[in-house]
């Protein structure tokens, strides 16, 4: 699939589109809660359009291990009057969020897409989403937020997350979400050791069905730290190496902190993708 449709948008994956991450939050861990001012926030957002940035995925939750969660109203607050004003400028918005209210509040707002870590699986969710015209991406993750760094664990991982995918995408074009509104997410660092995101990075053109693009957020993760040793702030190197090879690899969407340094990787990884195959 070259293309992905987001609303009244239509994102053209001919090639690598980068997603710029907003957290209107005060416990995020790559940023420390920088912008959970509105107005900073906003701020920020443009700037990363200004950058390049394709599209902002605006998320009101922390979803960092061991996160606490945040109540419904609360997250509409934080999530919609940001929403709302990006949309009125222009911007390709998604929200980033496992609430069906905050998904149908964030769309109703101008939210063109719905990035839900949770795949659509909580109660009404799917629904939610089919009753759009938002494009979704389904993450895998393994327990929850709060939980899933306990222990993670599994026979194969990359067998386990393809198997998650595809049962997820089957929910939802059978829930009414047209294939050109679906993309994946592996979820690289949710419930997952080391081991386990490098063997699922070193396999995204095996991660989902023909034709179905894959989003990849490794920006300031752990892994990039436990491989560096750098804290979060200091992860930018380690995270557009990891968006460069992730393009290599078949990534359409690359969500990042970084917009700049990781929208001139992703060119880079890309003009040699392209003379690898024959200039196609």
């Amino acid at each position: 699939m070259t293309m992905l449709r987001c609303g009244p948008h239509v994102l053209d994956l001919t090639r690598p589109r980068v997603m710029g991450i907003l957290n209107v939050t005060p416990d995020s861990f790559s940023d420390g809660g920088r912008f959970f001012d509105r107005e900073r926030a906003l701020d920020h957002a443009r700037r990363m359009l200004a950058d390049g940035a394709d599209l902002i995925d605006v998320g009101g939750e922390s979803t960092r291990p061991g996160a606490a969660p945040v109540d419904e109203a609360g997250e509409l607050a934080r999530v919609i009057p940001v929403i709302d004003e990006l949309a009125r400028e222009g911007a390709l918005v998604s929200v980033d969020t496992m609430k069906p209210a905050v998904m149908r509040a964030a769309v109703a707002a101008g939210a063109a897409m719905i990035n839900d870590v949770n795949a659509l699986r909580l109660p009404g969710a799917l629904e939610a989403a089919a009753s759009t015209d938002a494009a979704v991406c389904l993450m895998h993750m393994q327990g929850e937020p709060r939980t899933m760094q306990a222990a993670p664990s599994y026979a194969d991982v990359v067998t386990e997350v393809r198997r998650f995918l595809a049962t997820r995408v089957e929910a939802c074009l059978a829930g009414g979400i047209g294939r050109e509104r679906i993309c994946v997410d592996p979820g690289i660092g949710f419930g997952k050791r080391l081991e386990h995101n490098l063997a699922l990075l070193a396999a995204i053109d095996r991660l989902a069905e023909p034709g179905l693009p894959v989003l990849i957020g490794v920006s300031r993760k752990s892994l990039v730290g436990i491989i560096t040793g750098r804290p979060p702030e200091g992860r930018l190197a380690g995270s557009v190496a990891f968006a460069a090879l992730a393009v290599m690899g078949g990534a359409a969407i690359i969500r990042a902190h970084d917009v700049a340094e990781t929208l001139d990787a992703v060119k880079v990884a890309s003009a040699l993708k392209r003379a690898a195959s024959g200039g196609e």
